[in-house]
């Protein structure tokens, strides 16, 4: 990894607008590891408005040199995972003389390997993409959370690895999505009071189990939006607090009966909730 400083003067010097920032990814595979350690970088600055510039497949030197200048022009920093030696050595080389600091994801993690167990890595890009067994395995994951997303079809329930429940908007579908790309077959059922529960939910192994909940206001302030964004009135009883707290007394009940485990999902990233479920199952 490269510290040489950034030139703050850059992006003035070039016309470029300076309330813009950017952050750019490099990567000869697709670049989503280094995008993913960006994004989960970004929210320790409280969400800060920075622009993600993902630039993948790269190939050749040149690519790596364009990218570095415009990093450059822009008063920025390159983040990338980079595994050909050449596109590395372009990266290092480019970014000395260029003045424009890299970060480089994966190098200390792979050199590491090399002096820990003195193994020699494969060299080869996008190994994590490749249509293995672990890809379609992938494949039906998804498919599967998304035929059974959403309480569609109870039948689905005794196949499913993990099962979701919990009132509306504690994100039990894009945490179903999540686990499904990580290999899980994830079914989510919502806890609604009007709504009798199904036999199939009742009759679960509660270990398979996961009940969501959240505080009240946090899910009045979902709601709310959710409202908003679809041009519905904010006084709905959809989001009056009143209702919500019946419905996570429902909700709370049920989680009790079924016996299952609950977690609180009021302050948790998506990728959190999810390493706490995946944690029951390593």
């Amino acid at each position: 990894m490269s510290n040489n400083p950034v030139d703050p003067s850059a992006a003035q010097r070039h016309g470029f607008a300076t309330d813009e920032r950017i952050l750019y990814i490099c990567s000869d595979s697709v670049g989503e590891t280094a995008e993913a350690v960006a994004r989960a970088t970004l929210r320790q600055f409280g969400g800060k408005k920075i622009r993600i510039k993902r630039v993948g497949h790269v190939r050749e030197a040149e690519e790596v040199e364009r990218l570095l200048a415009e990093a450059k022009e822009h008063g920025s920093f390159v983040a990338y995972t980079l595994v050909q030696p050449k596109l590395r050595e372009t990266m290092v080389r480019e970014s000395k003389r260029l003045g424009v600091r890299v970060v480089d994801i994966m190098g200390p993690m792979i050199q590491a390997f090399v002096d820990t167990f003195h193994d020699s890595p494969a060299r080869k890009p996008g190994l994590l993409h490749e249509m293995d067994e672990q890809y379609f395995k992938r494949v039906e994951a998804i498919e599967f959370a998304v035929r059974y997303d959403d309480g569609r079809d109870p039948s689905g329930l005794p196949r499913a690895q993990v099962v979701l429940v919990g009132v509306s908007r504690t994100s039990k579908t894009p945490l179903s999505m999540f686990l499904a790309h990580k290999g899980f077959r994830v079914a989510n059922w919502p806890l609604v009071p009007e709504v009798k529960l199904p036999d199939e939910l009742l009759r679960l192994d509660p270990e398979r189990v996961f009940g969501l909940t959240m505080q009240p206001e946090a899910i009045h302030k979902i709601r709310t939006e959710r409202l908003r964004a679809v041009g519905l009135p904010e006084g709905a009883a959809y989001a009056s607090v009143d209702r919500i707290r019946r419905e996570l007394d429902y909700a709370a009940s049920v989680m009790e009966r079924i016996g299952c485990r609950v977690i609180d999902v009021s302050d948790k990233a998506i990728e959190e909730t999810a390493g706490i479920i995946m944690g029951y199952f390593s």
